[in-house]
């Protein structure tokens, strides 16, 4: 599952350098231009491959890390 991940996000970069819609003066729902549309969803499209990495592929060892947990630190110098 990983590397499906690493493949939707390398295709979201690959779909991040466009240049067919520089010139374009198409406006969508009469008001918005498309470039400006088309970047709005591929930023929807990043946040669920991210919501994706998150949920599917996240390491199960580091769900119960605290990066403010000092417990380490005052057990070692307790001994």
């Amino acid at each position: 599952m990983k590397y499906v991940i690493w493949l939707l996000v390398a295709a979201l970069l690959i779909a991040h350098q466009d240049s067919w819609y520089w010139t374009d003066d198409t406006l969508v729902y009469g008001f918005l231009p498309i470039g400006l549309f088309y970047h709005a969803c591929l930023s929807v499209a990043a946040s669920v491959v991210w919501l994706i990495a998150c949920t599917i592929a996240w390491p199960k060892e580091l769900d119960g890390i605290d990066g403010n947990d000092d417990s380490e630190t005052t057990q070692t110098e307790a001994n």
